[in-house]
């Protein structure tokens, strides 16, 4: 008799299944996509994405992790490459455009290599190898720079502010990303470190990015409390406060009872009494300066501001420590603790319009380590990017410090490892040489990818580039504005080694991940709505 075998369901209904070279396929195009969308921004010639959101806010931008970001990709696959621009933004600040352009063409090579029946793992296996590789060729062929290498250090920050929006202003941003970055590194028993959060980028709409300013100390989006308080205090003392100087709610409930309007009247000025008591402590700690992280009552600011002390409430927890790390004061959670050994110093507190809005400067710190940029530019979109492009520059600066190696740019790097990789490649035998060498291709995609931007041709561009390499010229790269080979280093187009060595491993460790993949199981939604399966998500898993 013959038996009908009934399908076996082991995937709730709704569910999308891709397997095996589909789900590769799938994948890789996501990654290439990915890729495809930021590479036009790269280099100099890059150009911006504009991006309108579902409320209508628009950015635009070319840095990389920024578009991203903001484009909310959907797709698996996409997301693993975005995780890519993300750490290379908290690692370096900057490189994100290349490591994601990086990964897209590994993958890109691996599906060249997929056609020709090389298998995936193998693949993988020869990037890994080709990744250490070039890991070793980056650090051999890197220089030193150090603290006292000013004029180098601006180049770089020239280099990664080149191609924004700000770039008119490049001289003076990188000026001030050197000094800002020079004066809260420090040295410890490690190394250098460099904490990001001491250089706060606060920004401004009105007069031009050159009006862009390094503060020795500390800018708050804070004003005074009260009208008649001093504008401007010479010789501050400045009492960091982490308790409210208003009277506090019991923290049970509790029932007062007044029988009489004397009564009354005894509470208030029992009440009043504290207020005063209060601002008698910070008076005779010998502040003249309150930052207050909590409120201010009403009667206690008139009473500093008749003492001529100057105070802002609701100050935020982090401007509080960078205060504290400006000031060498110390935050007091107890009013009673306060005295003058908890107090900082600053030459001057003083109280600006900046546009339309008070800001509080406080200045003339003896040994900030943590300082103040503030980033000005005509319009709310031209601010954005300005402060983008300090960003990444500041992050380059410290991350050539930190490592205290540097690299040239203008894909000079990229053709010298690619060289070094197909000279590996020889070494070794089988399947995996060909990974090494489509990983040494794959590099090729940066020069490429700066010749086509500025609209040269990247095949005369490349030809050029690896005939001048193998004259032993290993800082040779791509001149856009002639489309002639230059010598980067002498240019001044200098990147932190750190930039190259995120980019590759991240890139190829992505790559890999994504060629492992052959099975994409896509849970079925909730959200279906009375139409059914979202489109191309039929089926129920049948095997």
């Amino acid at each position: 008799m013959n038996q009908q075998i009934q399908p076996i369901f082991i995937l709730p209904e709704g569910t999308q299944r891709t397997q095996g070279k589909n789900a590769q396929r799938n994948n890789i195009m996501a990654a290439k996509m990915v890729a495809e969308t930021v590479r036009t921004t790269l280099g100099p010639k890059g150009m911006d994405k504009m991006i309108v959101d579902t409320l209508g806010d628009i950015t635009i931008t070319n840095d990389g992790v920024t578009i991203l970001e903001e484009m909310q990709i959907e797709h698996p696959a996409a997301k693993m490459i975005v995780e890519v621009a993300k750490t290379q933004e908290a690692e370096v600040g900057d490189g994100t455009t290349t490591a994601v352009v990086l990964a897209g063409e590994l993958l890109k090579q691996a599906e060249e290599l997929l056609d020709k029946e090389v298998h995936p793992t193998v693949i993988a296996r020869g990037y890994r190898v080709a990744s250490d590789k070039a890991l070793e060729i980056l650090n051999e062929i890197a220089e030193e720079v150090g603290e006292k290498d000013e004029a180098v250090l601006r180049k770089i920050a020239m280099t990664a502010i080149t191609g924004k929006g700000a770039e008119s202003a490049k001289e003076k941003l990188a000026d001030l990303a050197v000094r800002s970055v020079k004066r809260v590194m420090e040295q410890t028993s490690s190394g250098l470190t460099f904490d990001r959060e001491h250089v706060k980028l606060e920004k401004r709409v009105g007069g031009s990015t050159e009006d862009t300013e390094l503060i020795e100390g500390v800018v708050l989006e804070k004003e005074a409390v009260h009208p008649s308080m001093p504008k401007s205090i010479q010789s501050a003392k400045i009492a960091l406060l982490d308790c409210a100087i208003e009277i506090k709610d019991t923290e049970i409930d509790a029932k007062i009872e007044i029988r009489e309007p004397s009564q009354m009247q005894a509470f208030l000025d029992q009440e009043e009494k504290m207020l005063r008591n209060m601002v008698e402590k910070v008076s005779v700690s010998s502040a003249n300066v309150v930052f207050c992280q909590k409120g201010i009552d009403d009667l206690a600011q008139h009473l500093l501001a008749k003492k001529g002390i100057y105070a802002a409430r609701r100050v935020k927890k982090s401007d509080m420590e960078a205060l504290a790390r400006a000031t060498g004061a110390t935050i007091v959670s107890n009013l009673q603790d306060i005295t003058i050994k908890e107090l900082g110093f600053a030459s001057r507190v003083e109280e600006k319009k900046i546009g339309s809005d008070d800001l509080t400067f406080v200045t003339g710190c003896k040994n900030p380590k943590s300082v103040t940029i503030l980033v000005r530019g005509g319009t709310d979109h031209i601010v954005d990017e300005a402060k983008r492009a300090m960003t990444d520059a500041i992050g380059d600066v410290a991350a050539a410090l930190k490592s205290g190696k540097i690299v040239a740019g203008a894909g000079a790097t990229e053709i010298e490892v690619s060289k070094g990789l197909r000279k590996f490649a020889d070494s070794l035998a089988g399947r995996e040489q060909l990974a090494v060498l489509a990983f040494a291709t794959a590099l090729e995609v940066i020069p490429r990818t700066l010749a086509e931007n500025a609209g040269l041709d990247p095949i005369d561009v490349l030809t050029e580039l690896k005939a001048a390499h193998d004259k032993k010229q290993k800082w040779a790269g791509v001149d856009v504005n002639t489309g002639k080979v230059m010598d980067a280093w002498n240019r001044g187009v200098l990147e932190p080694l750190k930039i190259k060595t995120q980019a590759v491993s991240s890139a190829s460790e992505v790559s890999q991940m994504i060629l492992r993949i052959d099975d994409v199981i896509a849970g079925a939604k909730d959200t279906r709505g009375p139409q059914g399966p979202p489109p191309g998500m039929g089926g129920m898993g049948e095997y």
